[in-house]
Parts: structure tokens; C-alpha cells; sequence
């Protein structure tokens, strides 16, 4: 039996910091929305009892390391599968991009092998264990538009946004989001207007939307990685409406209302990123078959 499943990537609209908790994790606020930029992962199942991930991404990796191998492990030894799994990972999310990559394969994985595997879990309960395996998890398992609170697991659903388009630059560089949050000073930042995002969406006001787009990660990235603030500066350059970078990077993106114009800003970056893409907002929340 083969399960095909998306897993597509998320742009953060809105992240702030608001303290370091005790378990050492921060506390964090976000809208997060869905974009047409997916990876494909199929699910075949094996005679042996084993779980295979199969990628042509040298930059995946195939044991324990990857995500949706925590995923399949997760669901076997909470439900005591004694079936085997191979896992085909076809990469489109470039790897450690801030767009929560694998973060939405394991998502993936577990929407798909509970379908393979016949378990007959709702969303909301894929999502709980989503929390057990990264922050970004729960919201991936969902999809759409979301607030999430806590350290990210905590997911509560709103409207999507209008309808535009998203072209995103990956510079050739990878970030680690560790290592961002130890360069975050908490006591200097400018807290991004969450609620003011929110309402926005709500009220489906895209200069809005626009106007309250906010990361408090992004100057901290910038600093460490300038790169990162010449794809921003020759965004903005170019056209988009507006311009931020999406998680704790390096990936940064620009919202595009009219078509017409989408063209110049996705032509005008190739001169400076090998990784570019001009894909559409999903915004809308994922179904169990």
C-alpha cells in the first residue's frame, strides 16, 4: 500500500520573543500561515520491521536525525506497530531555511502513517504528539493560519489571509536557530504588534497585513549573517509590498498583491540567490481524508 502526503512549508507573518521559560525554552507569540512550497512524501509499507527514509537531499538525513524518522518512531512505539515503513522525502523547502522543513515532513509523516497504519487519530490528537518532537510540529499537522504560543506548540486557528503571492530568497547559507536565541537580548528588542496581525487578517486588510509584518529574530540573524539584510534591502528594491525575513532564517520573503509585479522582484533576486521562489499563500487548514 503506498500514502502520498504534502508537506508544505510555513512563513512566520508575526514571531516575538517574550521570555526564556524555565525548561530553558523561550516563550514565544507567532502567526504562522501555510505557502504552496511543499515537500512530497510517499509511505510504502515494508515486510521488515524497520523504518527507511529515502532522499536524494545530501543534506537529509536517513537515521534518527530526521525528523520524520522521530515521527515513525514516535507512532510505533505509542502504538506498538510491528509493521515497517519506507519513508520517500522529495525536498522543494530548502533545508534549514526558517520555513520549518522538516518540521512539516514529520507532520506529514505522521498525518500519512495514520492512514498507512490505520490508527484513526483526529488532527488534534497528531498534534499533541507533534509537540513531542519539535516546536514547529503541531502547527505543520494542522496547517493554515495560526497564533502559536507557548514554545510553538500551542496552536490556535485563524482565518487565512487574502490571497497574494509569496517570493521567497534562501541565501547559501545555513542558520542555527540556537544559536540565534543566544545572540537575542531580551531587554533590546522591539516587540512586533501580534495582535495587531492578527486583527488584520481578521478584518482581511492586506496594507494592513503589510504594515504589521515583524520578527524580533530577524535583526539578530541580520547581524550575524549580512546577507541576509542585502536580499531584504534589494527586495524592497524590487517591489514587494512588504519584506521580512521568516523564522530565525536565513530565508526571507516578500508579499506581492499584483501579478504584474511579481515577475521584477523574482527576476531582479535570481541575480543574487541560487534559491528562489514565487509560490502562493495557502492559508487554509489541512483535512483528514
Amino acid at each position: 500500500m503506498r500514502i502520498l502526503e504534502k508537506a508544505p512549508a510555513k512563513i512566520n507573518l508575526s514571531l516575538d520573543v517574550l521570555h526564556k521559560r524555565p525548561d530553558g525554552y523561550h516563550e514565544v507569540k507567532m502567526v504562522m500561515t501555510t505557502i504552496d512550497l511543499a515537500d512530497r512524501i510517499e509511505f510504502r509499507s515494508l515486510r521488515e520491521n524497520a523504518i527507511r527514509i529515502v532522499s536524494h537531499n545530501r543534506f537529509v538525513p536517513d537515521d534518527h536525525r530526521n525528523l520524520a524518522y522521530k515521527a515513525a518512531q514516535l507512532l510505533k512505539n505509542r502504538f506498538k506497530i510491528q509493521q515497517g515503513v519506507a519513508i520517500s522525502i522529495t525536498k522543494s523547502i530548502p533545508v534549514a531555511a526558517g520555513l520549518a522543513g522538516g518540521s512539516s515532513d514529520a507532520a506529514a509523516t505522521l498525518r500519512g502513517l495514520n492512514k498507512l497504519w490505520r490508527l484513526g487519530l483526529s488532527l488534534d490528537e497528531l498534534a499533541e504528539l507533534g509537540a513531542e518532537i519539535g516546536s514547529d510540529v503541531s502547527f505543520c499537522v494542522y496547517g493554515g493560519t495560526a497564533i502559536a504560543t507557548g514554545r510553538g506548540e500551542k496552536i490556535e486557528q485563524i482565518d487565512a489571509p487574502p490571497h497574494c503571492w509569496v517570493v521567497l530568497a534562501k541565501p547559501d547559507i545555513g542558520v542555527s536557530t540556537a544559536d540565534v536565541y543566544k545572540n537575542l537580548k531580551l531587554d533590546h528588542i522591539e516587540h512586533p504588534d501580534v495582535d495587531g496581525m492578527v486583527q488584520a487578517i481578521k478584518e482581511k486588510n492586506y496594507d494592513k497585513i503589510c504594515k504589521k509584518l515583524g520578527n524580533v529574530l530577524e535583526s539578530v540573524t541580520m547581524k550575524m549573517h549580512p546577507e541576509v539584510a542585502v536580499i531584504k534591502e534589494q527586495m524592497n528594491k524590487f517591489g514587494a509590498d512588504a519584506v521580512l525575513m521568516s523564522g530565525s532564517g536565513p530565508t526571507v520573503y516578500g508579499l506581492i498583491q499584483h501579478e504584474s509585479r511579481l515577475h521584477r522582484v523574482y527576476n531582479g533576486l535570481r541575480g543574487f540567490c541560487d534559491q528562489v521562489f514565487a509560490v502562493r499563500l495557502l492559508g487554509e487548514r489541512n483535512v483528514l481524508d
